[in-house]
């Protein structure tokens, strides 16, 4: 087996990615674990196909011209003086929403296509065969997550734009590692975690009908993909030693800071700034300016806060503890997140996408039924 991999259940061992032939060992094929039979069997009732207009028409229009995506109160920006100064025209305040939402998108879309990796890179490594389906099924789900948010990059911009510096990094970071933890910390809790937040904020906010359908949709798998890790975290947190949990949670901070950078480093945002004439070192100074005058107590507030979500997730699976405690406290209330228990903000998002996936995915089966009973006849 691979080390580094802090492995406590032999579901989450894990040979070499080169190692191929460990996995023909004849004793391999008479073992296999159970403890993911039931989400694997799920897949079938939250089966969806962006290519198929039935589960969702990316030819829906919006105008993006005149529409806003989102509401003004929630782009902070256009609330900077400078920046509501300099555009004060309706319609150019619809395009800096737009475009910055253009942003949004493609960072998904790229989370999307490392998440196929990921699970793609694990298919390699686990030797248990039900973790390894599992790994097989997740990656056909982030295969269509990937076509589905290009489809509507393209239906309403045309083109993405290209991946953040600092995502991009921890990406390839998370997807190139050695260590099943890494793979399964990053990307199925930490960056899970994170889109299970955006994707819940925006099916709540987001005025594209489309859109919300997409995160409607795409949740119906990403509280699966959750659940993985979730499965991860019981049966490996409580058996670490002090070492190991300590390297665990350092692993995830690291993964957490890094987001945060990303999502909040206002230099990132600067090829948008100056797209609008706007002069990215004021646009700068007037943030840095506001967050000095903020509430220095202020902590992400709503259930779908992105990054109230993401550490929800890190909470509820143990790898929040004294050590690491105030790193976290400084954007949330940990009391708030432990008096609120187990059930995620999206949870009854996606429970109501699966009942609409299980209306269409029936009713086909029941047509398909009769057709071959009139066929033998």
């Amino acid at each position: 087996m691979a080390d580094g991999n802090i492995t406590k259940d032999r579901m989450y061992g894990a040979v070499a990615p080169d190692d191929f032939e460990s996995m023909l060992q004849l004793d391999r094929y008479g073992q296999r674990s159970d403890a993911f039979d039931k989400i694997i069997a799920a897949t079938h009732d939250h089966f969806w196909d962006p290519l198929d207009p039935k589960y969702i028409d990316f030819d829906e229009p919006f105008d993006i011209e005149t529409e806003a995506m989102m509401p003004e109160e929630r782009t902070p920006l256009l609330r900077l003086p400078y920046v509501a100064e300099t555009l004060k025209d309706p319609k150019e305040r619809v395009r800096f929403i737009n475009e910055g939402q253009l942003r949004n998108f493609s960072s998904i879309l790229h989370g999307e296509q490392g998440a196929l990796n990921l699970s793609a890179s694990l298919c390699h490594v686990l030797y248990d065969q039900g973790a390894q389906e599992y790994a097989a099924n997740q990656t056909r789900e982030e295969a269509r997550h990937v076509t589905a948010f290009a489809k509507y990059i393209k239906a309403r911009w045309g083109r993405p734009v290209e991946c953040g510096a600092v995502l991009k990094a921890l990406l390839i970071e998370i997807v190139g590692s050695a260590e099943v933890y890494k793979k399964i910390v990053g990307m199925q809790m930490v960056l899970e975690g994170l889109a299970m937040g955006a994707f819940a904020n925006g099916f709540k906010y987001n005025q594209d009908p489309l859109a919300r359908k997409l995160f409607q949709l795409v949740m119906t798998d990403e509280a699966f993909h959750h659940k993985f890790g979730k499965i991860w975290a019981d049966r490996t947190v409580p058996h670490m030693t002090e070492a190991e949990r300590n390297i665990v949670e350092d692993w995830a901070a690291h993964c957490t800071q890094s987001l945060l950078f990303d999502r909040g480093s206002p230099e990132q945002n600067e090829a948008l700034y100056a797209g609008f004439g706007l002069d990215p070192e004021r646009v700068v100074a007037d943030i840095v300016k506001r967050r000095a005058e903020r509430d220095p107590t202020q902590r992400f507030k709503g259930e779908t806060n992105v990054f109230r979500v993401l550490i929800k997730t890190l909470f509820n699976a143990g790898l929040i503890t004294a050590r690491t405690r105030s790193f976290y406290a400084a954007y949330v209330d940990l009391d708030e997140l432990a008096a609120e228990g187990l059930r995620m903000p999206g949870d009854d998002i996606a429970e109501e996408g699966i009942r609409y996936l299980q209306g269409i995915n029936f009713k086909d089966r029941a047509e398909r039924g009769a057709a071959q009973l009139v066929a033998a006849e």
